[in-house]
Order: C-alpha cells, then structure tokens, then sequence
C-alpha cells in the first residue's frame, strides 16, 4: 500500500487511476446510458410512470449493475449488459403471467384495497397497507375533501396510488381538520344529533354525546358530524354613482 498523503489534489479527484481513464469513463457512461434507457423502453411505458414493485426492483438492479462498470476500471462492460438482458426477459414473462393469471398478478404486483368506505375507515385493508389514519386524511384533504362524508370510496391501487370516488350527495362525515385548527372547524357546520367515531368515523345519532364506545372500532371519543365550510359571504361591493342626466336648455 502506497504512502497516503492528507490532501493529496491526484488522489482526491482521480483515485489510483490515470487521466486517461477520464477519456475511457466518458465511452461507459455513454454504453451504460444506452442499455437502462434501452432496457426501459423494452420493458415497457409504465417504467417511465409509477412504478409496480416489481418494476421497481428492476431498475435498481439496472442502476446498480451499471455503477460499477462506470467506476471501477478493472469492471468490463459485458457484466451489466447480461444484467440488463435477464432483467428485460424476466420483466416480460412476469408481464405476460400476469396477463393469463389473475392469481399471478395479484401475488407479484399486489392487491387494489379500500382504505375509505362510504365515510368510514376501513382498518383491515390499512393495516395490509401499512397505512395510518392521518395518511389517509392528508390526501384526502389534497382532493379539497374536508369531511369522510364525502367520500364513496377511497381505494389504494396495487402500485400505492390513490382512487378517489366522492358521494353523488355529499352526507354528513368526520371532520378532516386536524384538531389544533379550530378556526376551520368552526366554519363548518355541525349536523344536529349526530356524531361521528373520532378514530374510523362510524356515525351515530344521539341527543347528546354518546357514552357507549363505536361498534365498528370500540374507540370511546366522539366528535360532532360536519358537513362542508360554510361558504364565506362576499363582502358587498359599493355601488358606483350614477352621473346626473344633463339638464334640457331652457328656452329664451
């Protein structure tokens, strides 16, 4: 092993490799370029979109086979050529299985699940999701929705994209505010007699509120149901004033 000397400029910016080698990295770049973009188009137009999990793993697999090639000069480029190959074929034959077998599919790519259900939560599909209560009321509040409501379904596609379908009539709901906003929460209304479960949003009618924990969830905490943000009244606006119609000439 060579003498190592602190701030050493060659050793900084070339490594143990001569500038020549700059001349040879600009030719695997170039080569390693072509194959991933070559190895996406073939596998597909969804790899320039969102990904499947399968889809996924095979473009950092492709990143990964190229790195070294481009780095390490002692690394020929037939290596992440053949990666590229046997990840393009398996990319295909996946595609095609899951084309002839939806049981395939559903193993490989994943399952669509419903996450929101006619304003409730659905706690089963979140927990198969890894997803919390408040991811799922962050992007419902991204679609302008402000209560559970309005919300038919709400389904997490097999590639972790969201579906939102809104009721035809929007009905009464939990709100989606978080609890520190009380500013927005007062502009909504309020449904008389009615409450919502604070944790899956299951509603109840009652005079006052309930004592008994929700069926759906067991949570104990209720809050009042709220439809949409009253509207704000807009502000009248001065009427300008009339000019004063001329006067006939009076006759001499």
């Amino acid at each position: 092993m060579s003498d190592f000397k602190l701030f050493d400029a060659m050793r900084l910016f070339l490594g143990d490799v001569p500038w020549s080698f700059l001349l040879e990295a600009v030719i695997r770049v170039t080569f390693i370029y072509v194959v991933l973009v070559g190895s996406m188009r073939l596998m597909g137009k969804r790899m320039g979109q969102q990904l499947s999990r399968n889809e996924l793993a095979a473009m950092v697999s492709l990143a990964a086979a190229g790195g070294v090639s481009v780095l390490a000069p002692d690394r020929g480029l037939l290596p992440p050529l053949v990666v590229a190959s046997i990840l393009v074929v398996g990319q295909r034959l996946v595609a095609r299985a899951t084309f002839h077998s939806s049981r395939f599919e559903e193993i490989s790519q994943g399952d669509i699940g419903i996450m929101v259900e006619d304003g409730c939560l659905r706690f089963d599909d979140m927990a198969r999701a890894v997803l919390s209560q408040e991811r799922v009321f962050a992007k419902l509040r991204s679609e302008g929705i402000d209560n559970l409501g309005q919300v038919k379904r709400l389904y997490m596609e097999a590639n972790g994209s969201f579906t939102l379908i809104e009721q035809d009539e929007p009905q009464p709901g939990l709100t989606l505010a978080p609890n520190w906003d009380q500013d927005y929460i007062k502009q909504q209304q309020h449904v008389p007699d009615t409450y919502a479960c604070t944790r899956c949003g299951n509603l109840v009618h009652s005079s006052q509120t309930p004592a008994k924990p929700c069926p759906r969830c067991n949570n104990s905490h209720w809050s009042p149901a709220v439809t949409k943000a009253s509207a704000k009244q807009p502000k009248p606006q001065p009427t300008p004033s009339q000019p004063l119609a001329p006067q006939p000439a009076g006759v001499l």
